[in-house]
């Protein structure tokens, strides 16, 4: 009779415990893989892949993105300082590749550049420095105010190539030189054309710097200054 008892007890303890487990997992939820993660245009989806635990799937670009680029050149080995600049980068961060950092740079070129013509200042944000992004955000208020409307196409990216690769301190920067087709026209509020032609494609050149804190577990290069060729 005891035994019976006990036997009881113990199938009793076990629903109970089963219900607090369902209640729980109900409660917390569980991972899918779709939890969202900060965009990183230089993170190479390999390398994200294996940092990250299986469940999660690495954020694609864009498909605008990657249809708007040219397949990239063959660009010469870089040499000199340039060489030398990086390779100190690739000393301090051995996750760093020139490679994939210049792949990354093309495509975070394309993100800014639609969002800026968009004024999506909310895409722009964890590409730019507080600076540069003070400056993008005070141009698109601006348009905004005037009641105009920026309409950019980008062609293609026809060269980026780097200009300048240093190590200060924990601190890696690359100005990278885009050369890029464009076709950019600016609209008032009655939708007239005030600058720019909408069949016209011009060339472009920006020379664009990212910086990055080879110490932080954060991957992402941002965006710290920007100027044209002149």
């Amino acid at each position: 009779m005891g035994d019976s008892f006990a036997y009881l007890d113990i199938v009793l303890l076990a629903m109970v415990a089963a219900f607090l487990i369902y209640r729980l997992r109900s409660a917390l939820g569980r991972r899918t893989g779709n939890e969202k993660q900060r965009p990183d245009p230089f993170r190479p989806e390999e390398a994200a892949t294996r940092r990250q635990p299986a469940t999660v799937a690495p954020r694609s670009l864009p498909e605008r993105a990657a249809a708007a680029e040219r397949p990239a050149p063959e660009a010469p080995e870089p040499s000199g300082p340039i060489a030398d600049g990086l390779r100190q980068i690739a000393a301090a961060d051995p996750a760093f590749t020139a490679d994939w950092f210049m792949a990354g740079a093309r495509k975070a070129f394309t993100q800014i550049v639609e969002a800026f013509a968009k004024g999506d200042m909310q895409a722009l944000r964890p590409l730019l420095n507080d600076d540069v992004y003070g400056n993008f955000a005070a141009a698109i208020e601006a348009r905004n105010r005037a009641g105009e409307t920026l309409e950019t196409t980008l062609v293609g990216v026809k060269s980026a190539d780097i200009l300048e690769a240093r190590l200060n301190g924990r601190a890696a920067y690359i100005a990278v030189k885009f050369i890029s087709e464009q076709v950019n026209v600016t609209r008032n509020r009655a939708g007239e054309v005030i600058e720019g032609d909408p069949v016209r494609v011009v060339t472009i050149t920006d020379i664009w710097t990212f910086a990055r804190d080879v110490r932080s577990r954060d991957p992402n290069w941002s965006l710290v200054a920007t100027r044209n060729s002149n």
